[in-house]
């Protein structure tokens, strides 16, 4: 019984999630990247980031683009100062900024955006 019950959880959290017409690409592992800080000489920021990928079919597509992806969400976060990364609003703006260089890259490199939302599931900052 505990054999099947541990099968079962290892398919649950190695499935992508999927909700109607919608598939979840999850980032693996963490990003982790420094910012640009004030007082001190360089912050970091660890974050979850999970991509809403419109129709399952493209779960492939945006994973095999994922190195691309990261790398694009890497560099605009490395390039906010202190004061955005830590607030509500200015997370919010990099959120964005992010989802939006994602579909751009998507849309250059497939033809179509792919995903729906890219989404910050977790943030730490120091």
């Amino acid at each position: 019984m505990n054999k099947y019950l541990i099968v079962f959880m290892c398919f649950l959290f190695t499935a992508p999630l999927k909700a109607s017409n919608y598939a979840y690409f999850g980032f693996e592992p963490d990003i982790v990247t420094n910012y640009v800080a004030v007082k001190k000489k360089m912050g970091y920021v660890r974050l979850t980031v999970e991509l809403m990928v419109e129709k399952g079919d493209n779960l492939a597509i945006v994973e095999h683009h994922a190195p691309l992806l990261r790398d694009a969400i890497i560099n605009i976060i490395g390039q906010q100062p202190e004061a955005k990364v830590k607030s509500m609003k200015g997370r919010a703006e990099i959120q964005l900024q992010c989802e939006e260089q994602v579909k751009e890259l998507l849309v250059k490199e497939t033809g179509q955006p792919l995903i729906k939302k890219l989404l910050f599931t977790q943030w730490l900052d120091n």
